[in-house]
């Protein structure tokens, strides 16, 4: 077999024809190859040669006479092949009206509440209202979104809309604390209750309020509180009062990035709070739960927008909305229920 057989054989089942393999089969064909041999060649099944070869034969008259044949082009095959997608999908549609009333469901709560296509179709799920065959799969709703089939576009699903890529950054200099390295196992592996990750969510780089965000490293637990500033005692001040509404032992380490305004925070070991870690400069993947979670209340306040602007209200709001999430992750379990669970075992417990 040679190189370029080598580069289009193998298993291919279930893949649409790509143009290269059109081309080869109108190369393969034009050499007097049969359909099967063909696929062998391609690692297809000799049944997609056929449909192809006839979806793309069209009829060609010979120059200066009235004599016509016949011959395959990958462009019409591939013409074809589009069309006939068109038809599928629009019979779908057409067809399933009860499936259509979900996928509009699926719409309202991703438009409505910023929700993510997997975790609106859980929730239209869970609603009792559709049996499983009534519904699709997350797969085909995305896309239905590609086709544009839905009121639902790329900008309104953040997850697919492509981030910048990060510049690269000279090694830090600073790192305050206890590093992250000396975290225990059961912190690192989520297995253990109580280990949170904290971070600030900025509006204007100036002159505005912030977010400051915890996240429960098991549960994805998050708590929002408004502060009127970035600065190292709105943050101290913040946490205390987050402690004071926590039961007993809800806290036993926190861990941080190297900013300033998370240097106080060994205070707290000093009472016998938690222990307090902080993740290696530029590293935010050490964080990844509140990372996560801090581009999901980008949904609601987007970068550049004053915060101090937004009512309190909604604060609390972006807090149940996220807690209130199936994910996947757990099953389509939301943080809310999980932590629920938590916080009996501590009181059993105690």
């Amino acid at each position: 077999m040679n190189t370029k057989e080598e580069m289009t054989s193998g298993n291919r089942k279930h893949k649409h024809l790509s143009a290269i393999e059109r081309g080869r089969i109108a190369e393969l064909h034009g050499m007097g190859c049969s359909a099967y041999a063909i696929g062998k060649k391609l690692g297809r099944a000799s049944n997609t040669i056929r449909n192809e070869l006839r979806r793309g034969t069209v009829s060609q008259m010979k120059g200066g006479t009235n004599e016509i044949y016949y011959a395959y082009f990958p462009e019409a095959g591939y013409e074809k092949y589009k069309q006939n997608r068109r038809k599928v999908s629009c019979k779908l549609k057409k067809e399933k009206g009860r499936t259509a009333q979900f996928v509009k469901e699926v719409e309202d709560i991703v438009l409505e509440k910023k929700y993510s296509l997997d975790s609106a179709r859980c929730i239209v799920l869970r609603s009792g209202k559709y049996e499983k065959k009534e519904a699709v799969c997350t797969h085909t709703l995305y896309s239905y979104v590609e086709k544009g089939e839905m009121r639902i576009k790329n900008i309104d699903l953040p997850n697919k809309v492509g981030r910048k890529k990060k510049k690269k950054r000279s090694p830090a200099k600073r790192q305050l604390g206890r590093s992250i390295d000396e975290r225990s196992k059961k912190a690192g592996s989520r297995e253990e209750f109580g280990h949170w990750e904290i971070d600030l969510v900025l509006g204007k780089k100036s002159g505005d309020e912030a977010l400051l965000t915890l996240t429960e490293r098991k549960t994805r637990k998050e708590i929002i509180r408004k502060i009127g500033s970035k600065s190292v005692d709105e943050v101290k001040t913040a946490v205390e009062d987050i402690l004071e509404e926590m039961p007993k032992g809800v806290f036993r380490t926190i861990t941080s990035d190297n900013g300033l305004e998370f240097s106080r925070l060994y205070e707290f070991e000093e009472n016998d709070k938690f222990l307090v870690y902080y993740a290696h400069p530029y590293a935010s993947y050490e964080r990844g739960s509140n990372e996560i979670n801090n581009r999901l209340i980008r949904r609601h306040y987007k970068k550049g927008k004053y915060i101090k602007n937004q009512p309190e209200e909604k604060v609390q709001y972006v807090e149940d909305w996220m807690n209130n999430m199936p994910r996947r992750l757990f099953g389509y379990r939301t943080a809310n229920e999980l932590y629920k669970e938590e916080l009996k075992m501590l009181s059993d417990s105690s």
